[in-house]
């Protein structure tokens, strides 16, 4: 990720950040549903997580990859809450993966009014208790193959005040936010805005300081008006993909207004 949207990571990692994106994107109409793609709910994530609990091995490690990419950081902070350390949490996390497949936890999973972060959430609790009372019998691992991290970055609880719940919550509204903004970086790219992007990046979840246009305008050799013009265009951008992200977790379109105040009210504590 570039360093603009690192930037804007910062600012989002802060409550306030997230509560405006979140807010904002709640509060902007999508494009008209005769025209949104017939196949949304037909080519998500979600099929990856009804792929996940069939009996294709192959199926299962690319499911597996995408769950443990996404969701790791959810769950992670969700058992840090729960007051193990983060070696420890660390490794029920990839346990806890692991044995989401291994176990076929996902099979016979319903597509009809269910939300995977709903069902996530019973898992990692179930998972949690199971591991409590056994965790001085059981090999951690069960002979499920290690979940490669690639010296990923422990995150840390935003607060000790939290419940396991709430920063489950939290951590999930990060995640999705994150990943929409890493689609928008990824188009500016490939439409060569990339240097722009990653001078207003920035400017996507907070207004700017006074000057902070004219500086950029500067910089990339146009005017003020099109640098407000284009954090404007991307701002709606990120907020569409954000709603698009959080629709990838459920099953059918009426879920997303109430799955995103769900976020926003975690947001909001």
């Amino acid at each position: 990720m570039g360093g603009g949207a690192h930037a804007t990571i910062g600012i989002l990692r802060q409550k306030q950040g997230l509560r405006v994106l979140m807010t904002a994107a709640l509060s902007i109409s999508m494009v008209p549903m005769a025209e949104q793609r017939a196949d949304i709910f037909n080519t998500t994530r979600w099929t990856l997580v009804l792929a996940a609990g069939g009996s294709d091995a192959k199926a299962k490690e690319t499911a597996l990859a995408a769950l443990c990419t996404t969701y790791w950081n959810p769950i992670f902070i969700y058992i840090r809450r729960r007051g193990y350390d983060a070696e420890q949490a660390k490794d029920l996390t990839q346990e806890f993966f692991g044995r989401l497949l291994e176990k076929d936890w996902l099979a016979g999973l319903s597509r009809e009014g269910s939300k995977f972060r709903a069902f996530l959430l019973v898992a990692v609790r179930r998972f949690l208790a199971v591991e409590y009372e056994h965790r001085t019998a059981i090999k951690r691992g069960g002979g499920a193959p290690p979940l490669a991290l690639d010296g990923k970055e422990l995150p840390e609880p935003a607060s000790q005040d939290e419940t396991p719940e709430v920063a489950f919550d939290r951590t999930w509204a990060l995640t999705v936010i994150e990943r929409a903004l890493e689609r928008v970086r990824a188009e500016s790219k490939a439409s060569g805005k990339d240097a722009l992007f990653a001078q207003v990046a920035g400017f996507l979840a907070a207004d700017p300081e006074p000057g902070a246009y004219d500086a950029v305008a500067h910089n990339l050799g146009i005017s003020r008006s099109a640098v407000a013009m284009a954090v404007h265009r991307l701002r709606l951008r990120l907020r569409e993909q954000v709603r698009a992200e959080v629709a990838e977790t459920l099953s059918n379109h009426s879920q997303i207004e109430g799955e995103m105040q769900e976020l926003l009210a975690a947001l909001r504590r």
